[in-house]
């Protein structure tokens, strides 16, 4: 072999080494996008979705997930920098535009888009009529909540005034609401699922209603984020939006039964035969939104539950705190 040619060898033997090793472990670094949840539910089974599914590491995203009970506080996080981005009702956002802020909050995908709340009742009722409340004690949920809000809602456009014709309970923290309504407060009880589904399978209580019927489209649930966020990582929020409507697509064109499989490591002690009634009874009133694009009807009828309550600090126009730049692109 001629001297010159063996460096030479060496050289694009080493080339290629370098090419297979690159192949092999050369993989792109996921970016970190920090989500905080205001509360655990299965209502929420299409984010838990699109990280199960792997829907975000197809787009280059490693979700870290957190649950931060209270709107107030998922907020405070978002504001604060200690998460990227909030999966929280999208009056939050009306709350803090009022208040004043230097980087407004926008949001930018809906999750959910009626409410999630039940009425049930402590005994079986064949033929429901809402009149049936007057004059019975009514376990609401907290006061100045999204849920209560919408509660009032729709017992006033069923011509009840919930502060005259019944007697409304809203004392009681959210977490004890179920707690209070099984030891015999109430005759009647707004709860979410899965509790309400529980009440019925052990006989505590029979769900007569839905409030998420009732009240229409609203961007109940919405992931939000700052305004700069947005502007400084728009690739990294497209490509968010991207793996939520890959995984909306997922609960509408899959069995309850293989979203409730996909979910249940977020619900450890939940069957996942009552997961996927659930998740049936949210999909059958399309509490999941089939595509994450908050629109303008929705955003002026939560505007308008949020006045009805008395709790709308100020009326926000839609294009202030709404982007749906994003959702529009990755839904067509």
């Amino acid at each position: 072999m001629k001297r010159w040619l063996k460096p030479l060898l060496l050289v694009v033997f080493s080339s290629l080494m370098v090419l297979v090793l690159a192949a092999c472990g050369g993989k792109e670094e996921l970016k970190t996008v920090k989500v905080g949840e205001v509360t655990r539910s299965i209502f929420y089974a299409p984010l838990y979705v699109a990280i199960e599914k792997g829907y975000f590491e197809e787009e280059g995203l490693k979700i870290e997930l957190s649950t931060i009970p209270g709107g107030d506080k998922t907020m405070t996080a978002l504001l604060s920098d200690g998460i990227d981005v909030a999966l929280v009702g999208a009056e939050t956002s009306i709350y803090v535009s009022a208040q004043g802020a230097n980087d407004p909050i926008k949001n930018f995908a809906q999750l959910t888009q009626t409410d999630g709340t039940f009425l049930v009742s402590r005994e079986p009722i064949e033929n429901f009529t809402w009149d049936m409340l007057k004059d019975s004690t009514f376990l609401g949920q907290r006061k100045g909540g999204m849920p209560q809000m919408v509660g009032e809602y729709v017992l006033k456009q069923h011509g009840i005034d919930p502060h005259a014709d019944l007697e409304l309970i809203q004392n009681i923290d959210f977490a004890n609401i179920s707690t209070a309504f099984a030891s015999g407060t109430g005759d009647f009880v707004q709860l979410f699922e899965p509790t309400a589904s529980i009440f019925e399978a052990e006989g505590v209580g029979y769900i007569v209603a839905s409030f998420g019927t009732e009240s229409g489209h609203v961007p109940y649930t919405v992931f939000m984020t700052k305004d700069s966020m947005i502007s400084s990582n728009p690739e990294t929020i497209e490509a968010f939006t991207r793996a939520i409507k890959k995984a909306q697509d997922f609960v509408y064109s899959s069995s309850a039964e293989e979203v409730a499989k996909a979910i249940v490591p977020y619900f450890e002690n939940t069957d996942v035969d009552l997961i996927a009634t659930v998740v049936d009874r949210y999909r059958s009133q399309e509490s999941y939104a089939k595509d994450p694009i908050l629109d303008q009807e929705e955003w002026d009828n939560l505007q308008n539950i949020m006045d009805e309550a008395g709790e709308l600090p100020a009326r926000i126009p839609y294009e202030d705190l709404v982007n749906t730049t994003f959702a529009d692109k990755v839904s067509k």
